[in-house]
């Protein structure tokens, strides 16, 4: 048998389809893809400049949002490109490599994701609860740190999947049923055993979302508590508030999450399209409405972008 026979177990390219049964609608689909991508892109460009450019907002919370908008970035643009070429072009060919690629950003920053919305629960729980200790705390260097936990747990989770999919002889066709390489979309494609892929693709979604969903519904216990014995109700009203913009962002990654899980185990004669349609409104929703819900609900972010329309007016 030969060398080549023996390495190329995979094949050179894979092919996307897109939303399956809904390809004659692919042109019209694009449209609100394309306006969320694009309100992605300029929301998320302008929370980083403007944190960047204000050092009044070099704070912690600020930081995390900087990191939140940075990783939506990523997230969205991991995806949507070739998506919208295969609307718009048919393109539906993607390189092995660039699959494993993509199918690795999208999946560890979904993970850096959920990272930075616990770091920035914490941040609450600090500010409120122990407000007298946050600058001691929450320092410049813990925030640092808090960053790359976030980035080493998404990598270390991560990183076996490529390897582990490379192995693997592809003899059920080249023919992916999805619009971007997910994981067991790949693995169904695979001959063998692909048990260890299936337990380690579950064990490390709910490990991530019930662990750190847990801790930060823990955070809002405490806060809550902290906030109902305060003297005033204007007071409470003022604690709450600011953690509105981060609540909203909790229930934009997490529900897509939870419904798209149940939607697996309860719905299981339902259309392919309806799962892959809840999957991309899980990587769409979330980088769209980040910037709108802290552009819109943080004061030093709108004053921020005020002060910069109103300088270029002048």
């Amino acid at each position: 048998m030969s060398a080549s026979n023996i390495t190329l177990t995979h094949p050179t390219a894979f092919l996307l389809v897109g939303i399956p049964g809904l390809e004659h609608l692919h042109i019209w689909i694009s449209i609100p893809f394309c306006l969320a991508y694009t309100l992605a892109l300029l929301g998320n460009c302008t929370l980083l400049l403007i944190i960047q450019a204000d050092a009044a907002l070099h704070e912690p919370m600020y930081l995390f949002l900087a990191m939140l908008a940075a990783i939506d970035l990523v997230l969205s643009s991991s995806a949507l490109p070739k998506m919208l070429a295969i609307f718009w072009f048919r393109d539906r060919e993607i390189n092995f490599f660039a699959c494993l690629a993509q199918m690795f950003f999208l999946h560890s920053f979904s993970i850096m994701e959920s990272a930075v919305l616990l770091a920035m629960a914490f941040d609450r729980y600090v500010a409120i609860c122990k407000p007298l200790h946050y600058t001691k705390v929450l320092t410049g260097s813990l925030v640092t740190k808090i960053g790359m936990a976030a980035v080493a747990r998404a990598v270390t989770l991560m990183t076996p999947l490529p390897f582990l999919l490379r192995c693997f002889h592809y003899c059920r066709g080249p023919v992916i049923a999805h619009c971007y390489c997910e994981h067991m979309a790949v693995v169904r494609l695979a001959c063998g055993d692909t048990s260890f892929n299936n337990i380690y693709g579950i064990a490390v979604a709910m490990f991530i979302v019930v662990l750190d969903l847990l801790f930060v519904i823990l955070s809002y216990v405490f806060i809550l508590q902290a906030v109902l014995l305060l003297a005033s109700q204007e007071a409470c009203y003022k604690a709450l508030g600011t953690c509105i913009s981060h609540i909203g962002a909790i229930l934009a990654f997490y529900t897509p999450v939870v419904i798209s899980s149940v939607m697996h185990r309860v719905a299981h004669h339902a259309a392919p399209h309806v799962h892959i349609l809840l999957a991309n409104f899980y990587l769409l929703f979330p980088p769209m409405v980040n910037p709108i819900i802290y552009g819109v609900k943080t004061k030093q972010i709108r004053e921020s972008i005020l002060g910069v329309f109103l300088r270029k007016d002048m």
